[in-house]
């Protein structure tokens, strides 16, 4: 029997829905929006099923004034003028807790305008995190606990994984259909590889033709998850130009598995590259799409750093979403690469720091960059972590932490 897990979307779902008409849940398809969603709903609509979308493409409007309320029209970007007949009855009728949609894209690339402006409520759902997992989901999110500048908010869990366990949960994923199913590993295998194909080929929005020059592109981001490279590399890489590399991010970008942070900008720190740090969603993908288990990644010292990146930012990036100190996120390197840091969560003018690194017993050596911004920001820096892959939680420096990744869900 399949695990239920709860998510960190959940609580704001309801808790908006019961004051607001429509709710739209976006995210990478297969990240268990409809099951969230569902429950909410009397009616589930599912318009990627053509039987059922016959109705709504007909005549959305009188397809959906017959649907006993709350409806939950999954997939809406399969019929996209639902949109318009779901901002229109709400014109009429405004009251809270009418309609959920989900969607796996973030918009029909042919709509000019978006209908949704001012009547439907967008939130997102990402994939599944260890601390959904394991039911961890009370409490404050690790961004928030590190601002406080206080060890004794992290717990490591007493199955803490190793070096090779690590890579074991990262490749594992956080889709939550093969981690309720206990699938083997073989299963998974093809379960991820068959994701990758499906999405590349036929869920991407607007790829008409070659479906293989958008696959040496995928493998290329892949290759560079949690990385700065330029377009120039990628494009070059994948054997494509840079106009068709331009269209290829948005296009990722539209069905959530591929996702930005943006550089970080101060005018207390000189020349700073202004570059995006993109990562792919899901490490998982990483692994499927290049073909590599844990063996290979584990051999590959670059690539094995770029999943635990990646991993890592799995799991910080849902918690953001919930957590009231609404953070956002950066990363910060300077032109010559003498000062870098993986992640940054601002909340007002205060930040944070994080280094994650593949390593068991990470040294002052590790913290030198975050000790950098700390000099630099004065009291604008809270504290800084450097994520390793040990059992021991430690303060390096003045307000920087050792802290274990898994601490993030213990």
């Amino acid at each position: 029997m399949a695990r239920h897990f709860g998510r960190f979307a959940d609580g704001r779902l309801s808790a908006l829905f019961a004051e607001l008409p429509a709710i739209l849940l976006t995210g990478p398809r297969a990240s268990g929006k409809t099951t969230s969603a569902s429950r909410l709903a009397q009616t589930v609509v599912h318009l990627d099923q053509p039987a059922q979308a016959a109705a709504f493409r007909a005549d959305p409007d009188a397809a959906l004034s017959i649907q006993p309320e709350p409806v939950l029209l999954d997939e809406w970007q399969e019929v996209p003028d639902v949109l318009g007949a779901v901002r229109r009855s709400i014109q009429k009728d405004g009251h809270a807790g009418r309609f959920l949609l989900t969607g796996s894209v973030r918009r029909d690339p042919a709509q000019k305008i978006w209908a949704g402006t001012g009547r439907i409520t967008g939130i997102s759902m990402h994939g599944l995190t260890m601390r959904e997992r394991t039911g961890h989901l009370e409490g404050a999110g690790f961004l928030a606990r590190l601002g406080r500048a206080d060890p004794s908010l992290f717990r490591v869990p007493k199955d803490a994984p190793n070096l090779t366990g690590y890579v074991d949960l990262a490749l594992r994923g956080g889709f939550p259909e093969p981690i309720a199913m206990d699938y083997s590993s073989a299963t998974l295998t093809q379960w991820l590889k068959s994701y990758v194909d499906q999405l590349l080929t036929h869920d991407v929005p607007g790829l008409i033709r070659d479906p293989s020059r958008m696959r040496r592109f995928f493998d290329a981001m892949c290759l560079n998850t949690a990385g700065m490279p330029t377009d120039a590399t990628i494009y070059t890489a994948a054997g494509i130009d840079a106009k068709t590399a331009q269209r290829y991010f948005g296009l990722l970008e539209d069905v959530y598995v591929l996702d930005k942070v943006p550089a970080y900008a101060s005018n207390r720190i000189q020349r700073l590259v202004k570059l995006p740090k993109r990562y792919i969603i899901d490490p998982a993908l990483v692994g499927a799409a290049l073909g590599m288990g844990t063996r290979e990644i584990l051999s590959d010292s670059d690539l094995f750093g770029r999943v635990l990146d990646t991993f890592v930012m799995a799991q910080i990036r849902p918690e953001l979403d919930v957590d009231a100190s609404a953070a956002r996120l950066f990363h910060l390197r300077n032109a010559n690469g003498d000062h870098e840091i993986d992640l940054l969560g601002e909340h007002g003018r205060k930040i944070v720091g994080i280094e994650v690194k593949a390593s068991a017993s990470p040294d002052s050596g590790d913290a030198r960059h975050l000790a950098f911004l700390r000099e630099t920001l004065g009291d604008r820096f809270l504290a800084g972590a450097v994520l390793h892959t040990g059992p021991g939680i430690f303060e390096i420096g003045p307000r920087i932490f050792a802290i274990p990744i898994c601490a993030i869900w213990g």
